[in-house]
């Protein structure tokens, strides 16, 4: 079983603004938020191997996570100037992936038993092979929350995070659910 006080400090280290433990029995996988994904807001549904619907249904997503007894939630925060800063927002995003696939990758080096479900979708491949052939980066790649079924904002709220920092703040947020 992972020491979540470790992981925790292991993420900070790695970059991320905030890491908090997160209780696994609160989360909740709910259809309205697939929905979102099926009305193609981000222009990713049925078009990579981590959106859906390949990514898998919200009751395959439900029984990975109840294998797990913890876990944390880990948030990159900056500052943009106003709601039309894309740049900003991007280049958040961009370190927020970045910094997660690290500590991925550390604990996969490490045999660790363990779910990632990141944020936003999957940028390993300028194109991805979906669905003609197999995902490229199966090592890599992961899913979202969002994708997964997880109310972000929720997932924050049930477990003492923070979700909005307040105007011209952005916050990315992803999670590790371990044993």
């Amino acid at each position: 079983m992972m020491e979540i006080e470790a992981l925790i400090e292991e993420a900070l280290a790695t970059g991320f603004s905030h890491a908090a433990k997160l209780k696994t029995d609160t989360l909740r996988f709910l259809p309205e938020v697939r929905d979102m994904c099926s009305a193609d807001r981000c222009h990713n549904y049925n078009k990579c191997w981590t959106c859906p619907p390949a990514c898998g249904t919200l009751e395959e997503f439900e029984a990975k996570a109840r294998r797990f007894q913890q876990g944390i939630i880990v948030q990159s925060v900056g500052r943009i100037e106003d709601s039309f800063d894309i740049e900003s927002m991007q280049a958040l995003e961009k370190q927020h992936t970045k910094n997660f696939e690290k500590l991925v990758l550390r604990l996969r080096s490490r045999s660790l038993n363990f779910l990632a479900l990141g944020a936003g979708g999957c940028t390993i491949c300028e194109t991805c092979s979906y669905p003609d052939e197999p995902c490229r980066f199966p090592d890599r790649a992961v899913t979202s929350m969002e994708a997964s079924g997880l109310w972000v904002s929720d997932v924050c709220e049930k477990n003492g995070v923070e979700y909005n920092y307040g105007p011209n703040r952005m916050a990315y947020t992803s999670c590790i659910l371990v044993e």
